[in-house]
């Protein structure tokens, strides 16, 4: 039997549910409130799974009580939905068209629940972008120095720089507490930077950007952040393949680190020489380091995983 998906269109100020491809179908205000109200709707029309757009943290309330009440959620991308939107020939845009192309969405990709996120995975999230954010300016602010030549100027930008760095030690070290809060995570860590060329900072953005690090196979992983090449065959034409869809700001981290692996490590180094004598352009060997690496950080963190839940037994049957 076919379970019955609830579409909800998420804004700052209302959440408009579409019940299966037919409907029913109701606003509710996005509040504490207007969420209660969307519950029993769910519960009246035995609504099995809600399925809303990631909307920039405003369906983030509604994700949580939803969970709460034992209603099951899954986030979906809006790209992907409206892509899906307009393949089915609904070119007109409203909260409720919306809402139905959600449900219907979900239906046929056959979506999964997304887990709820722990309050401390959440705050590691948060954490972390923020010091990327930090570094960022910091980074800005080095390459405006390189350039200033009034004394005023140059001033302003080192004074600036102090109190960017002190803030970046300040979140660092906030990072590292957290990390250090739960057993799990600090193995984790220590098998993340067992690979040389994988420094704290690396780790902590994996960690909060990719909590599912090492409880999916090498495959599964790769197609989640997006670092396995996609196929573009069609009879006799063969296609580049490309990567695109997943997680960017994870591909991102790997394309910058995987770089500096390279340089520390002789098994990176040789994979990437092999690949620059085969003709491959460097875009494609860069992808490829990306995609080595994560597989080496997913085999690491899998060991992790798996030792600790070995020591939690033998520490239960002692």
């Amino acid at each position: 039997m076919t379970q019955i998906i609830c579409g909800v269109d998420v804004s700052s100020i209302s959440l408009d549910a579409f019940v299966g491809p037919q409907g029913p179908a109701r606003s509710f205000a996005n509040s504490a409130e207007g969420i209660a109200e969307l519950v029993k709707f769910c519960v009246e029309h035995e609504v099995k799974l809600v399925a809303m757009e990631a909307s920039g943290g405003y369906e983030k309330r509604a994700f949580g009580y939803l969970w709460g009440k034992k209603i099951e959620v899954t986030l979906l991308n809006p790209r992907e939905v409206r892509q899906f939107a307009k393949a089915m020939g609904s070119l007109e845009k409203t909260d409720r068209i919306d809402a139905r192309m959600i449900a219907r969405f979900a239906e046929v990709k056959g979506s999964r629940p997304t887990p709820v996120v722990s309050a401390t995975q959440e705050q590691l999230k948060a954490l972390a972008k923020r010091l990327q954010q930090l570094t960022t300016l910091a980074a800005m602010q080095k390459n405006q120095r390189s350039t200033a030549s009034d004394a005023l100027a140059k001033k302003s930008i080192a004074e600036i720089l102090a109190v960017l760095q002190k803030q970046m030690r300040e979140f660092e070290k906030r990072i590292a507490e957290v990390l250090s809060s739960d057993p799990l995570w600090e193995k984790l860590v220590e098998a993340l930077q067992s690979i040389k060329g994988v420094a704290g900072r690396t780790v902590a953005r994996v960690m909060a950007e990719l909590p599912e690090i090492g409880t999916l196979s090498k495959k599964a992983i790769s197609k989640l952040v997006g670092v396995a090449p996609l196929a573009d065959d069609s009879g006799k034409h063969q296609g580049r393949r490309s990567v695109r869809g997943g997680r960017r700001n994870v591909r991102a981290i790997l394309y910058l680190v995987a770089g500096v692996v390279r340089r520390h490590n002789p098994e990176f180094a040789e994979f990437s020489e092999r690949l620059a004598s085969r003709g491959k352009r460097p875009k494609v060997i860069r992808i490829a380091l990306a995609h080595k690496l994560l597989v080496k950080l997913n085999a690491r963190a899998r060991d992790a995983r798996q030792a600790f839940a070995s020591a939690a037994v033998v520490r239960e049957s002692a």
